[in-house]
């Protein structure tokens, strides 16, 4: 990972899918795109994340759309970041040359990653030099359901069939012919393209290099802050990099992924639109990311859902990246999906479901604020005492649980356990700020329903706490955050035999973890899933709390060795094969990465 001597690799597609490991990401904190090792931009939704797809070829190769820059008889490529950027270089050989594609979302001249405002330009520069021999270069921009091209300015002027509310224009240091040209260039020639939205630039000086060097800069301006001397530490930057190309610089939120539907498995039906914002991964996305240097994007965070709670009627588990409900989920037939793997679905069905983890996500979320001198107004501390009196009751009542099944409900033990953060949390901001509000009711109530989870959840039988409150020995990996969330230390007999029981029985061999059985923890889908990237991350944090570091220390290196050559990750593994399946690049995966890690450097006394 980000070694500029990696070796070339041949372009391998599946039905006409790369790999997704065989993708990068750029992104400007407000759009983002993925580029494969082929040249080819098959995802991008234009002008924000949750927009509809301009470019999805990912979901769909023939009608999906891409904007491609590549050697008509490409055999291998590579492809590598700039260091400490999001500026991304692929390196494409045909039979008769090579070529080098840089791509980047350029940002502002200027631009300070640290403000809580946009940065982007609304462009997406890609810039090729001939490195080496001839090559016949093909740039192709098909825009999904097609569109049309005329001449404007300096380039042309693009209106895509299914986008009346979107104009692109591309320009270029070389003549286009329209939506497809092709160049015959040898070593030392370039060619330089500029995608806009948004705005066109008739009297603009045309300077890719100047956007580039722009860009770069201040990514690296940004990762000054970065505070990390521990294991894996060239992975562990490249993911606080992924997860702020996840965020949305405006407004503080984060895109639990970029993409939508990619599928868990192949050819299965668990395809979900993940470019919305969940309470519960911002939530952990705050302590990984104040523990590596980047207080100011956990308080963007924190004060992102403390807004988007006060604006809503009620607490919702997700939100859009602006705070909105998310959009009714509906399946879209046009598209085949990835490698088949339909349907297609956008929105997310999920975003109505009764979730009771999400009280503790908000009170969690209202203490640090609080801790870090943030301001708890009275209307705002009205709202979040009755979401500690709601949580009082509320894991008596089924929920869908952590993993959002679409079955009936039941009481899940990870659900009473968020209900014990959110009254041990509304305590202490109480207590602390000296707040109207019976505090010792609320720390009375919070140990009263650890000790329940802690007998009632227990199964003696089988010598473990059980995913549902009532008991029955059945596990899941949601168990294994009972400690990470402070409910129950990670020491404590229960939660080593636990620890134990997840790791034994949600095996999916070389320290992958499924998140559950499906024949034993029934979701309503068809079909079973991959081993889910995070869950072993919390299996390392468990390790680390109950004091045995070799283990942990040895799966933490061998989950960083299934990253991507780029440093990505997925939701999710195929254990037999170790590909990449669910949405990718996923925030939460790379969360697992940097909060491990520095609980490793913590305990190991080097950080």
């Amino acid at each position: 990972m980000q070694d500029f001597d990696l070796p070339f690799r041949p372009v391998h597609r599946r039905d006409g899918y790369l790999p997704l490991e065989d993708h990068g990401l750029v992104g400007d904190g407000t759009t983002a795109a993925l580029v494969g090792l082929d040249g080819a931009i098959s995802w991008m939704c234009l002008p924000r994340f949750d927009s509809e797809a301009v470019f999805c070829a990912l979901l769909d190769h023939g009608r999906g759309g891409h904007f491609t820059v590549a050697p008509e008889d490409l055999h291998e490529a590579r492809q590598r970041y700039e260091p400490d950027s999001g500026v991304l270089q692929t390196e494409l050989r045909s039979a008769t040359g090579l070529v080098r594609v840089t791509d980047a979302l350029v940002l502002r001249s200027g631009a300070d990653l640290f403000d809580d405002a946009p940065s982007s330009r609304g462009e997406l520069v890609r810039s090729a030099v001939v490195l080496d021999g001839e090559v016949r270069l093909v740039a192709e921009l098909e825009p999904r359901g097609g569109g049309q091209a005329q001449p404007l300015y300096s380039g042309v002027e693009i209106r895509p069939a299914r986008r009346a509310d979107l104009r692109l224009h591309l320009r270029s240091n070389r003549p286009l012919t329209g939506l497809r040209t092709t160049y015959d260039l040898r070593r030392g020639d370039r060619l330089d393209l500029v995608l806009s939205w948004g705005r066109f630039h008739r009297h603009h000086r045309f300077d890719p290099d100047a956007m580039m060097q722009e860009t770069t800069a201040a990514w690296r301006r940004w990762m000054r802050a970065f505070d990390y001397a521990g294991p894996q530490e060239a992975l562990v930057r490249r993911s606080a990099i992924t997860l702020k190309m996840c965020d949305d610089w405006a407004s503080g939120s984060l895109a639990a992924a970029p993409t939508s539907s990619l599928p868990a498995p192949i050819g299965g039906t668990r395809n979900w639109d993940y470019r919305y914002a969940w309470i519960r991964d911002a939530s952990f996305a705050v302590f990984a990311l104040r523990r590596i240097g980047f207080h100011g994007e956990a308080d963007a965070f924190l004060g992102w859902v403390l807004d988007a709670f006060e604006r809503s009627r009620g607490p919702r588990i997700m939100y859009t990246l602006d705070g909105a409900p998310v959009p009714d989920e509906f399946e879209d037939a046009e598209l085949e999906g990835y490698a088949g793997s339909s349907p297609v679905r956008w929105g997310n069905g999920a975003a109505d479901q009764r979730q009771h983890d999400v009280y503790g996500e908000i009170l969690d979320c209202a203490d640090q604020w609080s801790r870090r001198g943030g301001e708890i107004q009275p209307a705002m501390w009205t709202r979040l005492t009755a979401l500690a009196d709601t949580a009082q009751d509320a894991w008596r009542r089924p929920d869908q649980g952590i993993w959002e099944i679409r079955s009936a409900g039941r009481p899940f033990t990870y659900s009473a356990g968020l209900c014990h953060v959110a009254l041990d949390r509304a305590a202490s901001i109480a207590q602390r700020l000296g707040l109207p509000a019976d505090a010792g009711r609320w720390y009375g109530a919070a140990d009263r329903l650890r000790n329940l989870i802690l007998q009632q959840s227990w199964d003696e039988n089988a010598q473990t706490l059980s995913v549902y409150l009532d008991g029955g020995g059945v596990v899941d990996a949601s168990l294994l955050g009972l400690s990470l969330r402070h409910v129950i230390p990670a020491d404590h007999p229960r939660m080593v035999a636990t620890t134990r029981a997840v790791a034994e029985r949600l095996s999916a061999g070389n320290g992958l973890l499924f998140r559950y059985r499906h024949a034993e923890h029934p979701d309503g889908l068809v079909g079973d899933e991959g081993a889910f990237v995070l869950c072993s991350f919390w299996l390392v944090d468990n390790l680390i709390g109950q004091g045995r570091l070799e283990e942990a220390a040895e799966l933490y290196a061998s989950l960083c060795a299934r990253a991507s050559p780029l440093g990505l990750l997925s939701e999710q593994i195929d254990p037999a094969t170790g590909a990449f399946m669910g949405n990718f690049p996923q925030a939460f995966s790379h969360i697992g990465i940097i909060a491990s890690g520095v609980n490793l450097a913590r305990t190991k006394g080097g950080y």
